[in-house]
């Protein structure tokens, strides 16, 4: 299961909402800076968001020529050159993310951008830094976000405790944070703790759908079920499995315990 997990990359949300924009608005936009910067951010986001990445840099092009210390254009910036992907972009990357966060300190959505930009990096302390501090900001709709990323990557680390500690605040943040449920119901089934795993693990199924689990949601229900003894619970999920992801890691592992008598299977 570490192998899955280590392969799971922490989405960037892009937050803005795309104005409606007509020649009309572009005219007025000339006539203040600030609202021609904001136009062409938030196009640009559309841009990203349909793959456009070549229009959308010219979008930012145009809005930090008006103020290159403009926050949110300085992270979508960020974001555009972490989208492309390429090395040398990814490096350009990090000087506007953190030009973002030297003009709006406060700005959590900043903090969170450049936290993933540093997990992609494999930056996992500076990363954890990001998002403790977006995780603390209280307002910011997108907080459970920050906290189940940091509770990912303290996962990745190895550090369970504060990867609980994480997924719970994210819950108390949002209580439909789903990644939580799904963490924390196999944190507490590899505890041993199969009343508080079996609570999430369903209170997770009611949040996404029996049919629309992945893989790895369907592998901890399945030993959830049978830590409980739950034989016709067991068997509808290996079924599920089976028909689903019959070449997933998490099958195929299925496969290798499906005779063990190990207490847990992990």
């Amino acid at each position: 299961m570490n192998t899955t997990r280590s392969k799971t990359i922490i989405a960037t949300t892009i937050l803005f909402t795309v104005l409606g924009l007509t020649a009309c608005q572009s005219t007025k936009t000339t006539k203040d800076p600030e609202k021609a910067v904001q136009v062409r951010t938030q196009l640009a986001a559309e841009y990203i968001r349909t793959r456009d990445l070549d229009s959308a840099k010219r979008s930012l092009d145009q809005a930090l020529r008006i103020d290159s210390r403009d926050a949110n254009a300085n992270m979508m910036m960020g974001i555009l050159l972490q989208q492309e992907g390429s090395k040398t972009n990814m490096e350009k990357a990090e000087s506007y993310f953190k030009r973002a966060i030297s003009s709006e300190p406060d700005n959590a959505q900043a903090r969170n951008n450049y936290g993933t930009y540093l997990y992609q990096m494999e930056r996992y302390n500076e990363a954890i830094e990001q998002f403790t501090i977006a995780g603390a900001t209280l307002g910011y709709d997108q907080r459970f976000q920050s906290l189940e990323n940091l509770g990912r990557i303290y996962l990745k680390l190895g550090d369970v405790a504060n990867a609980e500690k994480a997924f719970k605040q994210a819950l108390q943040a949002n209580r439909n944070a789903t990644i939580s449920m799904l963490e924390l119901s196999e944190i507490f089934y590899l505890q041993q703790n199969n009343r508080d795993a079996s609570q999430l693990y369903e209170q997770y199924v009611r949040n996404v759908g029996q049919k629309n689990q992945g893989a790895r949601a369907l592998w901890i229900g399945l030993r959830i079920a049978r830590a409980n003894a739950d034989q016709l619970g067991m068997q509808v999920l290996v079924n599920q499995l089976r028909a689903l992801f019959p070449d997933s890691p998490e099958y195929q592992r299925y496969l290798q315990l499906q005779y063990s008598t190990e207490a847990v299977w992990k």
